[in-house]
């Protein structure tokens, strides 16, 4: 690669400021995701983690600053404008839908339909999406029998891989996962930092949000983390132990 012929970073935030009323929920936040990345965003409660994936989520629009995906600036006015440029987000509810069959879930909003003999004419192709739910789960490295049925019969990590699997049917070029790990046992939390890890392998940039310090420097090359609405520390995760993490989060980390 010739001198200054460096990519652009995947999603760059520029002096990101965010007010809710007189509430500062960031202050002057600049951060950079390059291809491939698992960038962990950490920090103690309040401090700003969820309002800045909500603006890169299109959830808000912030109140300076700007947000830039591959050297361009974007103004997302909703999260399918996000989703559309290719940034899907998995909150910790996942937003299944319980009482669907895993290949609706993959598709939900989304449904492949064939023609039925006249042109007007279009039915739900549900061989299509179920073969290709399969193959979704199949890159994340998981095999489930029968996508027919439904998620409310599945683990908490298979219910993960459904949802990461929704936004490969997207073509999430970044996807944002938001505290995946909460509320699951030792096995199920393994099991998702496993689908973390193959989620990378193919080839999609990951933004992690986790207060388990544990997860985050077993998975992440790069951690970001916020205090107060502030970006205190931005660093790469090799070498760093949980513990040092926690530290740094109760310290502040160093001025950045």
């Amino acid at each position: 690669m010739s001198p200054g012929s460096e990519r652009a970073p995947v999603l760059e935030v520029r002096r990101l400021s965010m007010r809710f009323g007189a509430v500062e929920a960031l202050r002057d936040v600049s951060f950079a995701v390059r291809d491939g990345d698992v960038l962990a965003f950490c920090g103690d409660n309040g401090a700003g983690k969820s309002t800045l994936v909500k603006v890169v989520a299109g959830v808000h629009r912030p109140t300076a600053g700007a947000v830039l995906l591959a050297g361009r600036p974007v103004d997302f006015g909703s999260p399918r404008d996000a989703l559309d440029h290719g940034i899907a987000t998995i909150y910790q509810d996942l937003a299944l839908a319980p009482r669907l069959a895993i290949y609706q879930n993959v598709f939900l909003g989304s449904e492949l339909t064939r023609p039925l003999g006249l042109p007007w004419l279009r039915v739900v192709d549900k061989p299509v999406m179920r073969r290709s739910s399969a193959g979704y789960l199949e890159r994340l490295q998981i095999s489930l029998p029968d996508m027919n049925a439904p998620v409310s019969e599945l683990s908490g990590g298979e219910r993960q891989a459904v949802a990461i699997s929704r936004a490969l049917r997207w073509e999430a070029s970044l996807v944002i996962m938001d505290e995946p790990t909460a509320a699951l046992g030792v096995k199920e939390r393994e099991r998702v930092l496993d689908l973390i890890r193959a989620l990378h392998e193919t080839g999609v940039t990951v933004i992690l949000v986790s207060h388990n310090m544990d997860d985050v420097v077993r998975v992440a090359n790069r951690v970001v983390v916020l205090r107060r609405g502030r970006k205190v520390a931005d660093r790469p995760a090799d070498g760093l132990t949980a513990q040092a993490l926690s530290q740094l989060i109760i310290a502040g980390g160093d001025a950045a």
